[in-house]
């Protein structure tokens, strides 16, 4: 089956022509999309994954266990799909330390993170931006702040014609629409999510992504924003309570399928083929959540006995303990301003954890030392694959 999802309008930069896709707005239609056969088995076990994740992130004492390392592993992961070669750990220790050999990619990741925290806490707030086209400017600015691409009009729509793929106008794979078609295209975005779409959220958010990133309406960081939208918009749509699933990593284990899946909605309108492919990545994600929420929490309850049970054991040191799901890698000041004692105090809390097992010296300096918390990343990373250096 074949539908029309768009025209093509001839488009000229830097001397050269090429047609430009202007997508329809959604709802998908002629014919629309209906969740049916193996489209509606995915559409259930997909569900039933993320209801799962859901109740493992409300079964736990605090939900900032989860929350911390979740949203900063999706920032890796969805930096790294763009090009940027930073770690889980380089991020933490230079949130730790201010100190990387890498700054560029590390506050690109940096910036991701910010982006979110300050989306969601517009999504939250009483009187806070609803989804929109000015929450996303707002967001881009973020993201672009200080790095690659600071250059591009951070925080606006673009007011040229960009390209995805090759050297040229000419040689790219695909060329999303003319800038003047930008805002209008964005504008009906937002209609549609803030419309009443019979599809269950979770599929709408999957098209959304879709057709935030056909529009392509930033001049450089569409692909980090895009799936930013889809955390956001299950929040939005109360999917999920706290951002707890995300797509980057199953997406790129599936890299070269996920852009071709894209590129057929485009050409043969197949959204059918999209969202089998969605929901099956949603299952991936969820199913993985669970997973690593499952051995976060075993791996934190027997690291507490641990600290308890130890024979130097302090009041500071459970405190400390209990903070590292937020903080897993520390220093002595963080820890002394963080429980709120004194550097001393602080210092020895920090010997018994790793006394215990469950800190380790990561700098190999006298002073200064960072302490990583190596065995709870290494879970959350799990086969991220080269996303975490190993603690030395």
């Amino acid at each position: 089956m074949t539908r029309i999802t768009g025209v093509y309008r001839e488009v000229g930069a830097s001397g050269e022509r090429a047609k430009a896709f202007i997508a329809l707005a959604l709802p998908v239609s002629d014919p629309p999309l209906r969740l049916a056969g193996e489209l509606a088995r995915l559409h259930r076990d997909a569900g039933e994954a993320v209801a799962r994740l859901a109740l493992a992130g409300v079964m736990v004492p605090d939900a900032g266990w989860f929350l911390y390392g979740f949203v900063r592993k999706e920032a890796v992961i969805s930096s790294q799909i763009e090009g940027t070669q930073a770690t889980l750990m380089d991020v933490l220790t230079f949130e730790a330390t201010r100190e990387t050999d890498q700054p560029e990619d590390v506050e690109e990741v940096c910036n991701y993170v910010s982006a979110m925290e300050h989306a969601r806490r517009e999504l939250a707030r009483s009187g806070g931006l609803p989804i929109s086209t000015r929450l996303l400017c707002e967001a881009h600015r973020r993201l672009m702040r200080g790095v690659r691409g600071a250059d591009k009009a951070p925080g606006q729509l673009r007011r040229v014609q960009n390209w995805i793929g090759g050297s040229s106008l000419m040689r790219a794979s695909f060329v999303p629409p003319p800038a003047d078609e930008v805002p209008g295209a964005m504008g009906a975005l937002e209609k549609w999510i803030h419309g009443d779409d019979a599809l269950s959220p979770l599929v709408k958010a999957g098209l959304a992504h879709v057709q935030f990133e056909t529009i392509h309406p930033f001049l450089d960081g569409n692909g980090r924003l895009g799936r930013l939208l889809i955390t956001l918009l299950l929040e939005h749509w109360k999917v999920l309570s706290s951002p707890l699933l995300y797509l980057s990593l199953a997406f790129r284990r599936r890299q070269s399928e996920y852009y071709a899946r894209l590129a057929a909605v485009r050409a043969e309108g197949d959204w059918e083929g999209w969202t089998g492919f969605y929901l099956e990545c949603v299952m991936e994600a969820a199913n993985d959540g669970v997973r690593v929420a499952r051995e976060l929490f075993a791996v934190l309850e027997r690291d507490r006995r641990r600290v308890a049970q130890h024979k130097r054991a302090t009041v500071a040191a459970l405190r400390l303990m209990d903070a590292l799901p937020r903080r897993p890698v520390v220093t002595a000041p963080m820890v002394s301003k963080a429980l709120g004692v004194t550097a001393p105090t602080a210092r020895k809390a920090m010997d018994v954890l790793a006394d215990a097992g469950v800190l380790k010296e990561t700098t190999g300096k006298d002073r200064d030392r960072a302490f990583a918390y190596g065995e709870y990343l290494e879970v959350l990373m799990g086969k991220a694959g080269g996303s975490l250096r190993e603690v030395q």
